[in-house]
């Protein structure tokens, strides 16, 4: 029985390709230094049980989006549009 064709030999490549895929970077959603100031106190507020992870804190943000403050509550809009048009704007300037 050679080596390649074991199943534990099999397994474990498998294995490595899984954490290895699982380490690659993911997309992150890139937060504005306007979006954390105008949303800091309503995620401190709203979202601290969820606190350190940004994509509940999120989750949470949007499902409370009538209790966020008027600042906050702009980056929460449901158009698309003015939220691509100020990623847009906030690349450029960096």
């Amino acid at each position: 029985m050679t080596i390649v064709g074991s199943t534990y030999y099999r397994f474990g490549l498998l294995l490595t390709a899984t954490v290895m895929v699982a380490m690659l970077p993911r997309p992150g959603a890139a937060y504005t230094p306007e979006q954390q100031q105008a949303c800091s106190p309503d995620a401190m507020r709203l979202c601290s049980a969820f606190i350190p992870d940004v994509d509940m804190i999120t989750a949470c943000m949007a499902r409370n989006k009538a209790q966020l403050s008027p600042p906050c509550r702009v980056f929460f809009s449901s158009d698309s549009e003015e939220r691509r048009e100020r990623r847009r704007r906030a690349r450029s300037a960096d």
